[in-house]
């Protein structure tokens, strides 16, 4: 079938059944519609498959203690995983409304969370939404509209729901929003997300004290990075950290990052991204040459051609006397996550402790003039970085005391 027609079929049973995951319930008869639910949201994603109910008898499997050990091992991870966003990140209270929007590549993992949210709260919805097709598509409007009413709202989802009209008007209106772009079940049970998220807020406040009044910015690698730049230290940003329990906070997950803007035109030197780009690593170092803030060439393998399509094509819809500004080295930050690993998905490769990232483009965000509607970034694996006569990492180390 069409991923057209797939989605649709999905869609037509969204608007006619957006109640279709209920609040959690207590009893007997309460947990048997509770278990039609979870049928019907098979049987819509079964039919958005092109797949049919069969009478036929099933096919017995003999199940191997290594199978049952691991699948009971697997839940386990998704359970506290779970329990770790509802309870540790978003910090649940007993009461509170919660949405929970994913879509077909993302179901284990909003159950997971269905099933943890519904042990504090009897206000729990779990809705499965037609995928997108790029991150920042709005979601279909019933979820909009459902996103609202909520005191807490997660999105794991395949494409990032963060930068979305229903995201800001859902934090406008007072919710705590959770975003999980590309969450897979194996990122969701390893790495980055089974960290201590209220340690990393802890190590994430203490480093205030060695970037205060620091104004120089030094990065340098073995693979190449030399690059200097100037900062206000008043503007760097600590809140992604994991925590979001207050109104109107958005994260995303895994977190674990300090970031800010580099002070425009103060840029000067070369990027190496030896990590990743976007959400691959790269099969060959991409070289970065900057001058003034703006990048003036990229060399490299496939991810340098792909960065010079994709920033040619960006500039090309804008006026000329903007086009240059799509070049603009929009954000810098360093990993705080002792748990995330450099995997090739950005969401959690430039929160890896010792790991670094520019971000290039659009950095109005962070106060920046560069209105240009694209940001990617790249990750350096293990670079060293001074402020000013201060060194923080050598080599992906933290050695600052």
């Amino acid at each position: 079938m069409p991923e057209g027609e797939k989605y649709a079929i999905i869609q037509e049973h969204l608007n006619a059944t957006i109640t279709m995951v209920l609040p959690n319930h207590q009893t007997d008869s309460e947990d048997e519609g509770k278990a039609a639910v979870d049928q019907d949201i098979e049987d819509i994603m079964n039919e958005a498959e092109g797949l049919e109910k069969k009478d036929e008898a099933p096919v017995v499997q003999i199940e191997t203690p290594d199978s049952i050990e691991s699948d009971a091992d697997l839940s386990e991870k998704m359970e506290r995983s779970a329990r770790t966003v509802i309870d540790t990140c978003m910090d649940l209270r007993r009461g509170e409304n919660i949405l929970i929007v994913c879509d077909p590549t993302t179901t284990e993992i909003g159950q997971a969370l269905h099933d943890a949210a519904s042990l504090r709260s009897d206000r729990v919805l779990l809705i499965v939404m037609p995928k997108g097709r790029h991150h920042g598509e709005e979601p279909p409007a019933p979820v909009a509209n459902l996103m609202r009413q909520q005191q807490v709202v997660i999105a794991p989802t395949r494409y990032s729901l963060t930068h979305t009209r229903a995201v800001r008007q859902a934090n406008k209106d007072g919710a705590r929003v959770a975003t999980m772009p590309g969450m897979t079940v194996e990122m969701f049970t390893e790495g980055g997300m089974s960290a201590d998220f209220n340690i990393i807020k802890k190590n994430i406040g203490e480093m205030g004290s060695f970037l205060r009044r620091k104004r120089i910015v030094n990065v340098k690698s073995d693979s190449g990075t030399n690059v200097t730049f100037e900062v206000s230290w008043r503007e760097w940003k600590f809140d992604d950290n994991g925590i979001c329990n207050r109104p109107k906070m958005l994260t995303n997950l895994p977190a674990g990052k300090i970031f800010t803007l580099p002070r425009e035109g103060t840029m000067n030197g070369t990027i190496v991204i030896d990590g990743s780009w976007d959400s691959d690593l790269v099969d060959e170092p991409v070289v970065l040459q900057v001058e003034n803030g703006l990048i003036v060439d990229v060399k490299g393998g496939t991810a340098a051609a792909q960065i010079r399509q994709t920033f040619g094509e960006a500039a090309r819809r804008l006026k000329s006397k903007d086009q240059e500004n799509v070049w603009t080295v929009a954000e810098f930050g360093f990993g705080m996550n002792p748990n995330a690993r450099l995997a090739g998905n950005v969401l959690e490769d430039e929160k890896k402790l010792g790991t670094a990232y520019f971000s290039i483009g659009d950095n109005t965000t962070l106060g920046g003039s560069a209105a240009v509607g694209i940001q990617i970034s790249g990750v350096l694996a293990s670079p060293s970085i001074w402020l000013d006569e201060l060194m923080l990492f050598e080599d992906g180390n933290f050695v600052a005391h």
